[in-house]
C-alpha cells in the first residue's frame, strides 16, 4: 500500500499556467512559483466580480484520533464535481508546520483525494506562514522598543497583550521573561509566544478584503493598555503600514491543483480551535468570481469551524453559503459510542448506532444557519455494510441526504455519489442562512447562544478574571462584535473525554481576549492553550531528505 508521499510523488502535474488557463487567467494575471505553484494577482480577481458561485462547506462531526478526514473529503468531492463537468474550485487552509513536525499532519488531503504539489505545501509553500509571523514578530519588536526609548504612549508593562509568535510547536516559549542584561537590552518583562496559526495576524490576513482594508485592520490591534485602562493599538506605534508591507505578496492567494487536476486555492491557515479555522476570505472570493461551485472546509466539528465560518466569515464577507457536507466515519462514531480506539478493527454496529447522536446534533447545529446539510460517510477498508447502514438508518431518521465516499482510495471518482447529492441540493436553493445571534447582544448573550444552542450546554460559568474581561472589552468599543469560541475540539462540551453527545454540563469561560483588528473577541474555555507542545515522539523524527532530494517520511 502507498504512503500519501508515494502517492502524490507518483502523480503527474499539469503545469499551473494551464490550471490557471482553466479558470480564464492569462500568465500575466499570475505569478508563478515554480512550474506548479502560483499566486494569482488581486486585480485579476476585481475584474471578474459579478454573480457569484455556489458556495458548499465541508464540516464534520467531532474529530477523534480514529481519524474523519475532512479535508479529504473536501478534495475528492471537488473532484468528483469536477467529474460531472463542473467548473469547480477548492479552497483550504495552509498547513502550519508545528503540526506538521508534531502529530495531526500536514493540511493537503490523504490517498488519491490530495492537493498537489503536497511536500512543497506542509513545508514553506511560498512563504505565507512567515510573512506573517514576521509581520506579527515587528510588531513586537517596534512594542518593546518603545518602551525602551522612554514610552511616550504611556504603555503600561504589566497591562501588555500582545505576545509574540513562532510557526512551531515549542510548549517552552509559553511564559517567558524578555529584556535581561542591562540598561541597552530593553524593558524586562513577562512574555510569551504563541504558534502563529494563533496569531491576531493570521486571522486579520483571512479576514481582510484586500490590501487597503490589511492595514486598517492591522492598525488595530490593540498590543496593551496605559496606566488609565486605554487601549493602545499598532496604528499608534507606526506599526501598520510596515506589517503591511511584509505581507503585501502573502495577501494575494495560492494557486495549485489536486491529483484530479481540479484548481486549488490554498490561503491563510488559522487553527480551528483557537482561531477561527477558515482560509482567507479573498480565496474564497476569488473562488466564488472564477468557478461555478466552491468546496471550501472549516476546522474541526461543526461546533467549532462551521459556527465561525457561519457567523464571522460568512457575515463579515457578506458570503451566502448554499450547502454544508457533515464528515463522519464509521471508526469515529465507534469511538464516540464507546468502543476503544485499540477494538476499532472489530465490527460493532450497535456502537455505531450509539455514536451516531454526535453526527445528529451536528447536523442540527448546520440546519440552525438555514443551510442544508448533506452526510458524507467517509469510508474506511474496514467499514462493514452493517456500520455503514447503520450510519445511513440514522440520516433518513434526520431526513438528511447522504452518500458513501471512497475518496482516499478513489479520488474523485469515490466522490461521484456524493457530489450528486450536493448537486441535488445546491439545485434546490433551499439555503436561507443567517448567522446564530445578532452583533448587537452584549458579549455574555452571544456565548450563552452558542453553547446551549450549538455545543448543548445548561449554561455558561465565569471565572472573576473572565467577567472583568467582558466588562472591559465592552467599555473600550468591543460590544457589538462576532465572538470566537477557543474550545477543545474533541467534545461538544469544554471537556475532551466527554465524547457522544453530552448533557447535563455546562462551559467553563476562564478569559477573554481582544481581536480588535479581527473584529472579534476571542473566549477561552477549558484547558484550551495558543501554544501546543510536540507530542512524546514527534513526527519529525521520521523525517529526512535523501541525497537526490527525496523527501521521505512526510505521511
Amino acid at each position: 500500500m502507498l504512503t500519501d508521499i508515494q502517492i502524490a510523488q507518483a502523480a503527474k502535474l499539469r503545469p499551473i499556467v494551464d490550471v490557471a488557463a482553466e479558470l480564464g487567467l492569462g500568465e500575466d494575471e499570475i505569478e508563478t512559483y515554480g512550474r506548479y505553484k502560483a499566486k494569482i494577482h488581486l486585480d485579476a480577481i476585481e475584474r471578474r466580480a459579478g454573480e457569484p458561485g455556489k458556495l458548499v462547506l465541508v464540516t464534520g462531526i467531532n474529530p477523534t484520533p480514529a481519524g474523519e478526514g475532512k479535508s479529504t473529503t473536501a478534495v475528492g468531492l471537488a473532484d468528483g464535481l469536477r467529474l460531472r463537468n463542473r467548473k469547480v474550485v477548492l479552497c483550504l487552509r495552509e498547513p502550519s508546520l508545528g503540526p506538521v513536525f508534531g502529530i495531526k499532519g500536514g493540511a493537503t488531503g490523504g490517498g488519491y483525494a490530495q492537493v498537489l504539489p503536497m511536500e512543497d505545501i506542509n513545508l514553506h509553500f511560498t512563504g505565507d506562514f512567515h510573512a506573517i509571523t514576521s509581520a506579527h514578530a515587528l510588531l513586537s519588536a517596534m512594542l518593546d522598543n518603545h518602551l525602551h526609548q522612554g514610552n511616550a504612549l504611556g504603555l503600561d508593562p504589566r497591562r501588555i497583550v500582545w505576545r509574540r509568535a513562532v510557526d512551531m510547536n515549542d510548549r517552552a516559549l509559553r511564559n517567558i521573561v524578555i529584556g535581561l542584561g542591562g540598561p541597552g537590552d530593553g524593558v524586562p518583562r513577562q512574555d510569551g509566544f504563541m504558534i502563529t496559526a494563533a496569531s491576531e495576524v493570521m486571522a486579520i490576513f483571512c479576514l481582510a478584503s484586500g490590501r487597503q482594508d490589511l492595514e486598517r485592520r492591522l492598525g488595530e490591534i490593540i498590543v496593551g493598555y496605559d496606566r488609565e485602562g486605554q487601549p493602545i493599538r499598532a496604528a499608534q506605534l507606526g506599526a501598520a503600514g510596515a506589517m503591511a508591507l511584509l505581507l503585501k505578496d502573502a495577501i494575494q492567494p495560492n494557486l495549485v491543483q489536486t491529483l484530479g487536476g481540479t484548481p486549488a486555492l490554498i490561503h491563510g491557515g488559522p487553527f480551528g480551535n483557537i482561531a477561527h479555522g477558515c482560509n482567507s476570505l479573498i480565496a474564497t472570493r476569488a473562488g466564488l468570481a472564477l468557478g461555478d461551485v466552491v468546496v471550501t472546509e472549516a476546522g474541526f466539528g461543526a461546533d467549532l469551524g462551521a459556527e465561525k465560518f457561519f457567523d464571522i466569515k460568512c457575515r463579515v464577507g457578506g458570503l451566502e453559503p448554499a450547502a454544508a457536507v457533515v464528515v463522519a466515519t464509521v471508526r469515529a462514531l465507534k469511538m464516540h459510542g464507546g468502543v476503544a480506539l485499540a477494538d476499532l478493527q472489530t465490527e460493532n454496529a450497535d456502537a455505531v448506532a450509539r455514536g451516531v447522536e454526535n453526527l445528529e446534533k451536528h447536523v442540527e447545529n448546520v440546519r440552525k444557519f438555514g443551510v442544508p446539510p448533506v452526510v458524507a460517510i467517509n469510508k474506511f477498508a474496514t467499514d462493514t455494510e452493517a456500520e455503514i447502514a447503520a450510519i445511513a438508518d440514522a440520516c433518513r431518521r434526520m431526513d438528511v441526504p447522504f452518500a458513501v465516499a471512497d475518496v482516499h482510495a478513489q479520488g474523485g471518482k469515490g466522490a461521484l455519489e456524493l457530489a450528486d447529492a450536493v448537486l441535488d441540493v445546491v439545485a434546490h436553493g433551499g439555503a436561507r442562512f443567517a448567522p446564530l445571534y445578532e452583533l448587537d447582544l452584549p458579549l455574555a448573550a452571544k456565548i450563552e447562544r452558542i453553547a446551549t444552542e450549538i455545543y448543548g450546554a445548561d449554561g455558561v460559568d465565569y471565572t472573576p478574571g473572565a467577567k472583568r474581561d467582558l466588562e472591559k472589552l465592552e467599555s473600550i468599543g468591543l460590544r457589538n462584535v462576532p465572538v470566537c469560541m477557543a474550545k477543545t475540539q474533541y467534545s461538544l462540551s469544554d471537556d475532551p473525554k466527554r465524547l457522544g453527545r453530552p448533557r447535563g454540563f455546562r462551559i467553563t469561560v476562564r478569559e477573554v481576549t481582544p481581536s480588535a483588528g479581527a473584529g472579534f473577541v476571542v473566549v477561552k474555555t477549558g484547558d484550551i492553550m495558543t501554544m501546543p507542545g510536540l507530542p512524546k515522539k514527534p513526527a519529525a523524527e521520521g523525517m529526512r531528505i535523501e541525497e537526490d532530494g527525496t523527501i521521505v517520511g512526510l505521511f
